[in-house]
């Protein structure tokens, strides 16, 4: 679904400068951030290398040569990832991304919420409410996110302790909210529980006791499921979705 926000006068401004070029469909603001101090954004006709300075309603910021403005109308897009796609909005090596499936969708740019790696399939909002996007990929909130992890050989009941119990990766401890066999499955089934947004957690943790995980879908995100969400679809979200995730970050 769009939601157009009221017209309220200068509900927007001022804001920072690049919070502004991710409310324009840029980029999301740590790469918005990234291209000011390139200087690739010029501000009031002059090159700005401060992404904090504060843009008014009757500034103008260009980026490419063409003014940029932000966007009222906010996207809220779920995606069911399929596996060899690239969670980016292009690519260099030409190899498959999120963009390419949804882009005859939408009109406006959007971007992922957070990242899958190329090989894990599963739920994938695709947004361009910069502020939602900084909240669900914000640790302080942690948005739970359920995987369904098939792995190479069962689940020793000792590891899922010690999974329970918390362990300790090269880049510091990792703590899950929840572990446990998928229900009428073999052993090599697994369900995790987790808020933490580490690049490929749920493989390394299975990775530093052994395991190989041959799958990994992404099956929840913050109350999200993907019911009725065949692979490689993808939906606007309900009204009511976008206000349970704004409630809930």
């Amino acid at each position: 679904m769009t939601e157009k926000k009221s017209p309220k006068k200068n509900a927007l401004f001022p804001m920072r400068l690049n919070k502004y070029l991710a409310h324009s469909g840029v980029c999301s603001r740590r790469k918005a951030a990234e291209l000011v101090k390139d200087g690739l954004v010029f501000y009031n006709g002059k090159v700005e290398r401060n992404p904090a300075i504060l843009v008014s309603r009757t500034d103008k910021v260009k980026y490419k040569g063409k003014i940029v403005k932000p966007s009222r109308n906010y996207i809220y897009l779920l995606l069911n990832k399929p596996k060899n796609t690239i969670t980016t909005m292009s690519d260099e090596k030409g190899r498959k991304t999120v963009w390419d499936i949804v882009e005859s969708k939408v009109q406006d740019r959007i971007y992922p919420v957070g990242r899958l790696d190329r090989n894990t399939t599963g739920l994938l909002l695709l947004t361009n409410d910069g502020s939602l996007t900084k909240r669900l990929s914000h640790p302080r909130y942690k948005v739970k996110k359920i995987y369904h992890a098939s792995l190479d050989k069962p689940l020793k009941s000792e590891d899922m302790r010690k999974i329970e119990k918390g362990l300790t990766l090269e880049d510091g401890p990792v703590q899950v909210d929840s572990i446990e066999y998928v229900s009428d499955s073999p052993k090599t089934e697994v369900g995790i529980t987790i808020h933490l947004g580490k690049n490929r957690i749920v493989r390394r943790i299975f990775e530093s006791l052994g395991y190989e995980v041959i799958k990994l879908d992404r099956v929840y995100f913050g109350g999200l499921t993907k019911k009725d969400l065949p692979r490689g679809w993808s939906r606007f979200l309900s009204k009511q979705e976008v206000i349970m995730l704004k409630h809930f970050s």
